[in-house]
C-alpha cells in the first residue's frame, strides 16, 4: 500500500506516541532516581507492593500485580533477598510454595526512599491540578482496557468506535 493511501495518523495516534514517549521518559528518570540506592524501578515496585502486604505475597501474585513474567520475579526476589531487603517464608497452606515478605531492612529502605519519591512525583505532576490528574487516571484506565482488548483480539478482528 502506498504511503498516500494510509489512513491519517490523527490525534489518537499522536496521543499514543506521546504516551509511549512519556512512559520511556518516566522509566529513564526512575532508573536514575533509584540508582542512588542501587535499585531498579522494578525492584522498587516489588518492595513497595510488599509494603502494602505485611503477610507477604507469592511470586505468582507478585508477577500478576506487577504485570511481569514469573521468571523475572524470581530474579528480582533473588537480588533483593541477597541484599536482605526481602525474605522467602514457607507458605502457610502449601509446603511447596513460598511467600515473599519485606524485611525490616527493606522497610527501613522504603522509609528513606518514599518521601523523596513522593516529592519527585509532585514535581513531575506540578503543572496538573489534582482534578486533571484524577481525570487522567480515569482516561489511562480506559486506554489500558482498550489495549487489553486489542491484545486479546484475533489479527484484523478489531473495529474502532467513534
Amino acid at each position: 500500500m502506498a504511503a498516500e493511501n494510509l489512513p491519517s495518523q490523527g490525534p489518537r495516534y499522536a496521543a499514543l506516541i506521546g504516551l509511549l514517549r512519556t512512559a520511556e521518559a518516566l522509566w529513564a528518570a526512575s532508573r536514575v532516581f533509584f540508582d542512588r540506592w542501587q535499585l531498579s524501578p522494578s525492584q522498587f515496585n516489588l518492595l513497595n507492593l510488599l509494603r502494602e502486604q505485611p503477610a507477604g505475597c507469592s511470586q505468582s501474585e507478585l508477577s500478576r500485580q506487577l504485570i511481569t513474567h514469573r521468571s523475572n520475579i524470581t530474579g528480582l526476589v533473588d537480588r533483593l533477598e541477597n541484599r536482605g531487603l526481602v525474605r522467602r517464608d514457607q507458605h502457610a497452606h502449601d509446603r511447596r510454595a513460598f511467600v515473599v515478605v519485606l524485611t525490616p531492612v527493606g522497610r527501613a529502605l522504603l522509609a528513606e526512599i518514599l518521601p523523596l519519591y513522593h516529592a519527585a512525583a509532585e514535581v513531575v505532576w506540578s503543572e496538573f491540578p489534582a482534578e486533571r490528574a484524577a481525570q487522567l487516571v480515569a482516561d489511562l484506565e480506559c486506554v489500558s482496557a482498550n489495549a487489553a482488548r486489542v491484545a486479546a483480539a484475533p489479527p484484523g478482528g478489531m473495529t474502532v468506535k467513534g
